[in-house]
């Protein structure tokens, strides 16, 4: 059989399609939110090649207008959970053994399919199902989803190509195997291309994959689902099901042949999933790996020397964009107290421009939270915070859910900068901004550095470059995606690696070679051409 040492098409980052009125991908994409508005759709599990439905439905809605039904999805049960681990399983060894290349294909169909016929289907799913603007949804569930197939494709050949020195007579290699078992993948809702990466970049190096999307997530990976289908990816290798967290956890975490986790969520489950493996960790046939992405309560901190418009964008982009929803979005803000009153007047002139409403409107900017406990959430510290006489209210605080989860841009000004919207995740479009003092630069870094238990994106602004050392000096650990004058958000694949530390997560970099070597165990072989005969050494001789 012909072999070569391929070379794969050189990646790109998707250029972003700007959907301004009249262009052909707005009337694209309009005649699919009407298209899939217009049908109720009954989504199956996907085991082992199969749909599978059970006799418990759960309901899918818009969560801008969530008296309208998209469709139903098949809630899975434990005996879902173990054939879908079966499937996995019984397609492990063809899998494995598959010529790196033609895995590599498929991943690079899939992009192509995303990036042509699929584009306009996904980003329609992700707006309807999740209350994406056109724009938002253009950037997650086209170009970054298609990044990350074509880089990771990329990252393999550099992985594969990475072999040890050898010395005279001797042939040292290593084998890049994929881990001994299957991965789990748990996806979040708020970025559909997360969604696509987390099994794809497990199933590229060779794994096999039990995937569970979130509920609020169901409709859009249902497309993934078929694009990578469409693209090739053989019976079994990604397995997708929706159970409960507790029983997934249950069968998953107890299983012999579980190797691996590949996670997007919260800390609190996060750090659960990780007591739990280690509870059951005589259980395995090796240790697995561990890998996750979690929580963060992303800062802003502007410097005296900082420019207020950029300031200012930095925020309203930062923090309301998909309604605070990204996991980088700005949530605390520290601003000086010279700009504070030029800030302050650009920020709510931006807020009094925007308009909030349902995704199929493209002039509105802010669009839902993603349901109803989401909702309630938020709602709960707004009215905290309006009874509350430390703190005010500048901005939005009304919240409504008759038609759909929508809450205002909310900004809250804190005379206390531990007050509890500075320290707790939110995950929402409230932001809370604390004014402090000019001349106390190193005592506002030391707060920023103090004041959360997370450490996944932060900014600073400043036109002072001593200013800007030290602050990129002191808040080291504070940040896995730090920015310097620009806002806290918008990582983007191969450019951007995306992760941070402390409560936010193992910062494995999504979109970085290092994320695809957690999902590869080294094998060392070392081949001697003419081995020895004589167990005897030189030093052994008299003299």
């Amino acid at each position: 059989m012909p072999k070569g040492i391929y070379k794969v098409p050189t990646p790109v980052n998707e250029p972003i399609k700007n959907y301004a009125p009249g262009s052909q991908e707005r009337k694209e994409l309009q005649a699919m939110l009407a298209h899939l508005r217009s049908i109720e759709l009954d989504i199956p599990m996907y085991i082992g090649g199969n749909e599978v439905r059970s006799n418990y439905t759960g309901r899918i809605a818009p969560p801008h207008d969530h008296q309208h039904k998209l469709g139903q999805y098949h809630k899975s049960g434990k005996e879902h959970i173990t054939l879908a681990i079966d499937a996995a399983m019984a397609a492990k060894e063809k899998w494995q053994n598959l010529s790196w290349e033609h895995r590599a294909s498929i991943f690079l169909k899939a992009a192509e399919l995303i990036a042509g016929p699929y584009r306009a289907k996904l980003n329609a799913a992700t707006m309807l199902g999740q209350s994406k603007n056109a724009y938002q949804a253009e950037i997650d569930s086209a170009c970054e989803i298609i990044d990350f197939l074509r880089f990771n494709v990329h990252y393999i050949t550099e992985i594969y190509a990475d072999q040890p020195v050898s010395g005279p007579g001797v042939w040292n290699r290593i084998e890049w195997r994929p881990l001994e078992g299957f991965v789990y993948a748990l996806t979040p809702f708020n970025f559909t291309a997360i969604a696509g990466n987390l099994p794809s970049s497990c199933a590229m190096m060779g794994n096999v994959v039990v995937w569970k999307p979130s509920n609020t997530q169901v409709y859009s990976a249902n497309v993934l689902m078929e694009v990578f289908m469409k693209a090739g990816v053989p019976d079994g290798v990604i397995n997708l099901i929706y159970p409960s967290g507790p029983d997934a956890a249950d069968v998953v975490f107890n299983h012999k042949d579980f190797a691996g986790i590949h996670f997007t969520g919260s800390t609190e489950v996060f750090q659960n999933i990780w007591k739990t493996i280690g509870n059951n960790i005589h259980k395995y046939k090796s240790y697995p790996r561990i890998v996750g992405e979690t929580g963060g309560k992303d800062f802003i901190l502007a410097h005296k020397s900082a420019d207020a418009a950029a300031v200012a964008t930095a925020i309203t982009r930062g923090a309301f964009e998909y309604q605070g929803q990204k996991c980088s979005a700005a949530s605390r803000a520290y601003v000086p107290s010279n700009l504070w009153p030029e800030v302050k007047k650009l920020v709510l002139a931006d807020l009094k421009s925007m308009k909030m409403g349902p995704t199929e409107d493209f002039t509105n900017f802010i669009n839902a939270v993603i349901d109803e406990k989401s909702f309630d959430k938020l709602k709960k510290y707004i009215d905290a915070a309006k009874k509350d006489k430390s703190v005010e209210i500048i901005a939005g605080g009304n919240c409504d859910k008759t038609k759909g989860y929508f809450i205002e841009p909310t900004i809250i000004v804190a005379d206390d900068p531990k007050y509890v919207t500075m320290c707790e995740e939110l995950f929402g479009p409230v932001l809370t901004i604390f004014v402090y003092k000019e001349k106390k630069w190193e005592e506002t870094l030391e707060l920023v550095d103090s004041t959360s238990i997370y450490a996944l994106t932060g900014a600073i602004l400043a036109q002072d470059r001593y200013a800007i050392e030290l602050a990129t000096k002191k808040l080291v650990n504070s940040a896995g995606n730090f920015y310097i004058n620009d806002k806290c958000t918008g990582a983007v694949v191969g450019q951007q690696p995306f992760g941070g530390a402390r409560g936010s997560g193992t910062n494995d970099k999504a979109g970085a070679k290092i994320n695809l070597l957690r999902w590869v165990s080294p094998r060392t072989i070392k081949e001697t051409f003419v081995p020895a005969t004589d167990y005897r050494y030189p030093f052994l001789q008299k003299d």
